[in-house]
This record gives structure tokens, C-alpha cells and sequence, in this order.
């Protein structure tokens, strides 16, 4: 299923089905990776192109829309991989008559004016924040994002990710007691790889 013009009128289980075909044809790989974290990896998703896809960020804006609390007042999460994500959020929530904030949490504070580790509007102390990750693999990433937004007065409910890799993050979460949704799980993307590309689950 390809993500069509008319995607933004399609209901929300036609979109989360063709989100995953496009995580299928562009962003999901097998072979022989080295992950952000250090791990060895049979497979790669690479976020970032269904994201920054036209239609792929608009979908996944609106799914993502479709799964905070009514409270929220802003998404946040850790630059780079998240930036795209919480402005698409954004964007439909404004379409929607919500007001969702984007943010930005730095990796590392900026080295001039006011030194800042979150770029985006002041909110007022305490105001909830999700926190948006693209793919979860071991979770520290968005748990430096969710440091970062605590130290700066914020509340923050829960996490949401696009895809989870099974290996650790919903654990790590729960741990901090920090409720976890994903979109699809790895066991998703491979189970419908598999279906697009016949051949290749053939010869492995």
C-alpha cells in the first residue's frame, strides 16, 4: 500500500497500515549493523526516512496525535531523530483546533546566548509533556529527554515511539515508571517485510 494524497482522509487503522508499508520500503534493512548504542545488529531502521517523507511525517503527526492525553500540552523529544516527529504532532494538532507545543531537547546545552537545553516555548511549570522517540532500542535516549524536561520544571506522562526494537527500552521504562506506547513493534516491520519481499525471506 502506497501513502497516497488522500491519506490525510483515510481513517486511522487504513493510515497506521500504510505507515508500515512505508517503514517496509524505506526505512527497514537487513544485513550487518553497528547500532547507536554499540550493538551488533542484523537489521537497521532508519526512522529519519519516514519522518522526513511528505506524507510519511504528516501520517505519522496525525497517529501520534491519536494517542496523547487530552492534557497534553507539548511534545518533546531528543534532537535529531525526534525533531521531525514532535513538529508533524504539532502541525496536525493545530489543524485539529489542539495546542501542542513542539520541543526540542539538545544533546548537549548550546554554547551561546542562553545556553539552553530545550528549544521551543516557555511552558508553565508542571505542564505535561510526551516525549517522542522513533525507533526504541535500549531507551536511553528518550530518558535523557525526559531528565532534561524534569529539570526544566516539566511533567512528563509518558513516552510514545514509533517502532520498538525489543530490546530493553519498555523495560527501562517501566522501571522509572514512565507508561511506554509504540505505533508497531520490530515484530511488526518483519512479519510484513517478509510478505513484501517474498524472495528474500526465501533464500535467507
Amino acid at each position: 500500500m502506497q501513502l497516497s494524497d488522500s491519506f490525510l482522509q483515510a481513517d486511522l487503522p487504513t493510515l497506521r497500515q500504510a505507515l508500515l508499508d512505508l517503514f517496509c520500503q524505506v526505512a527497514y534493512q537487513e544485513g550487518d549493523f553497528v547500532l547507536s548504542s554499540g550493538q551488533p545488529s542484523r537489521y537497521y531502521i532508519n526512522g529519519k526516512q519516514v519522518t522526513l517523507h511528505p506524507q510519511g511525517g504528516a501520517a505519522v503527526g496525525r497517529i501520534l496525535l491519536s494517542m496523547l492525553p487530552v492534557d497534553t500540552q507539548a511534545v518533546a523529544g531528543l534532537t535529531l531523530g525526534a525533531d521531525p516527529m514532535v513538529t508533524a504532532t504539532s502541525v496536525v494538532a493545530a489543524y485539529e483546533g489542539r495546542s501542542i507545543a513542539p520541543l526540542i531537547v539538545r544533546k548537549e546545552a548550546k554554547g551561546h546566548g542562553t545556553q539552553a537545553y530545550i528549544e521551543g516555548l516557555t511552558l508553565p511549570p508542571n505542564s505535561p509533556v510526551v516525549v517522542l522517540e522513533d525507533v526504541v532500542t535500549t531507551g536511553q535516549s528518550a530518558l535523557k529527554a525526559v531528565e532534561r524536561l524534569r529539570q526544566a520544571g516539566y511533567q512528563v506522562t509518558q513516552i510514545v515511539a514509533l517502532v520498538d526494537r525489543l530490546q530493553g527500552g519498555a523495560e527501562l521504562y517501566q522501571r522509572e515508571n514512565l507508561p511506554f506506547q509504540t505505533v508497531f513493534s520490530i515484530l511488526d516491520l518483519q512479519k510484513r517485510w517478509q510478505e513484501l519481499h517474498p524472495s528474500s525471506s526465501e533464500q535467507s
